[in-house]
């Protein structure tokens, strides 16, 4: 008869089982988290210090980074930086690695949006979101994964989007930027796997963050059709992003890279 381990003393339980939580655990690392001041990166920040990671948390407006710090208690530190700034990249990490020590974790999440008629969408208009949610995401990565090769070590999560999925009307730059990331993540894994470095990405469903709640509010079509779409029934919490977020830093992921992983109430399968 198979052995059930549930209810066995921890001590005859295998190596694995005997550390079953602290594989979940983040104790001991340190995350760098873009757009961390506000809405899900802030939440995911707020779930990887419930880990026991240190974050260091990224964005452009420093009131704002100091109230999310605040709440975020002692493992809570930040830096002012705006990522579409690619040449100051190398040196911010540069700059918390020298203060904080090395990175284990890299969060990709700061990014913009813009909803506009793809025939009223300028080059501009295209670039600049184009730049901020791909190109400054790679120029990230690459600084970061240069020390994480080197280390044989380290975690890199991307912020994907259903935009990358589905063919929604009126994003155009945005859908082309998350499904570039969709791309980028496949090849950096193949490439980092090797120097155990995962990449990996969330994609998230309608998350009830205060610009989703606008955005539905403004359009009840939208959110009926949305929510008649999840079969969860109903549309998911921040933190949701936050606790996958610290699943896929965790050991417990350490044979998981590669992927994109919706956390969406099961829309992207919802009839």
């Amino acid at each position: 008869m198979k052995k059930q381990y549930i209810n066995d003393d921890l001590a005859t339980m295998p190596a694995t089982f005997a550390h079953f939580p602290e594989v979940f655990s983040l104790k001991g690392k340190t995350a760098l988290i873009t757009g961390g001041g506000s809405g899900i990166g802030f939440d995911i920040a707020k779930c990887m210090v419930a880990a026991g990671a240190q974050v260091v948390i990224t964005g452009r407006r420093e009131s704002a980074l100091q109230e999310a710090v605040a709440k975020l208690g002692e493992r809570a530190q930040f830096v002012v930086n705006d990522v579409a700034e690619l040449d100051t990249l190398d040196q911010l990490v540069e700059q918390i690695e020298t203060t904080y020590g090395p990175i284990d974790i890299l969060v990709n999440n700061a990014g913009i949006n813009m909803k506009k008629p793809a025939l009223e969408v300028s080059d501009e208009d295209f670039n600049r979101i184009m730049h901020t949610n791909l190109h400054a995401v790679f120029a990230l990565t690459r600084a970061c994964a240069r020390r994480m090769v080197a280390r044989k070590s380290g975690s890199v999560i991307m912020i994907s989007s259903m935009a990358a999925y589905y063919g929604l009307d009126r994003v155009v730059a945005y859908a082309a930027s998350k499904s570039g990331v969709e791309g980028m993540v496949r090849v950096l894994a193949s490439e980092f796997s090797k120097f155990n470095v995962r990449v990996n990405a969330l994609a998230p469903g309608f998350i009830e963050t205060s610009m989703m709640q606008t955005a539905m509010r403004s359009d009840p079509d939208r959110m009926n059709k949305a929510l008649g779409r999840t079969p969860i029934g109903y549309f998911g919490k921040p933190e949701d992003i936050g606790w996958a977020a610290v699943f896929l830093a965790s050991d417990a992921a350490g044979y998981i890279t590669g992927v994109s992983l919706p956390v969406d109430g099961g829309n992207s399968i919802g009839f």
